[in-house]
């Protein structure tokens, strides 16, 4: 909560709001204290040029902490958590289908090289939750201007929001690209995950986990988002520096 705060506080724009943080938060909605990185490498990439503060800041965070942003930071990441604890009949998906959000990166990068558009942002269901719908509220001029494509972003919203309450961050494990960026670091961060000898497997850490991981097989894995709430079930996980 203090991070979506933090995030959309309005009074920051002034000073940070060119500034990418790493989470998704987007640049246009209006208290946006800072900038989205996906927007910012796309608009690079349109431009044939190389986003040094946007990957520079992703490499120093993600070297460090990993993932541990998406855990604690995303104001997206936090919505979706809200929404799984709405009670009714769970669906789990294993952890082997979280290779999709690497085909979404690599179509973040290769569609704006083909079209010279940020199509990512433009279907962004953070994007329409905390820019487009809003500013298409407040402004009359906006409103006028709404084709087929909102429609679309507004449909892409609603099935993810509908998602979020039977599956556990359905956005993060399969589509989101800035969480697949930073969890390239996980093997090799700071910030780690052990599980000890006394492990014996009762899945409690997976049932717990909001990405659907089998902690003791690969405390490390690119999937962690580094919540800890494993370790807070189970005391055979540690957190280790």
């Amino acid at each position: 909560m203090a991070a979506l705060i933090i995030a959309n506080s309005y009074f920051l724009s002034s000073i940070l709001k060119y500034i990418p943080f790493p989470i998704l938060n987007c640049h246009a909605c209006p208290l946006a204290s800072g900038a989205c990185p996906l927007g910012t490498i796309q608009r690079f990439i349109i431009m044939m040029a190389v986003p040094f503060y946007s990957v520079g800041l992703l490499g120093a965070v993600g070297s460090i902490f990993g993932g541990m942003t998406c855990g604690w930071v995303c104001p997206f990441g936090f919505l979706q958590d809200l929404l799984y604890k709405i009670n009714t009949r769970k669906i789990h998906i294993a952890e082997r289908y979280h290779f999709t959000r690497f085909v979404v990166l690599g179509l973040m990068i290769l569609v704006p090289l083909i079209t010279l558009e940020p199509w990512f942002c433009k279907i962004c269901p953070a994007g329409s939750l905390e820019a487009g719908i809003p500013l298409v509220l407040s402004h009359d001029y906006l409103r006028s201007m709404v084709g087929q494509l909102f429609y679309i972003k507004i449909m892409i919203l609603f099935l993810l929001l509908l998602s979020m309450v039977f599956i556990k961050r359905p956005f993060c494990r399969f589509i989101c690209p800035l969480g697949a960026m930073l969890s390239l670091f996980n093997p090799i961060s700071k910030v780690k995950l052990e599980v000890d000898g006394g492990c014996n497997r009762c899945r409690k850490c997976e049932r717990i986990c909001p990405m659907d991981i089998r902690i003791y097989e690969n405390p490390n894995s690119m999937s962690c988002i580094r919540c800890l709430d494993c370790t807070r079930e189970c005391e055979h996980i540690k957190l280790k520096l």
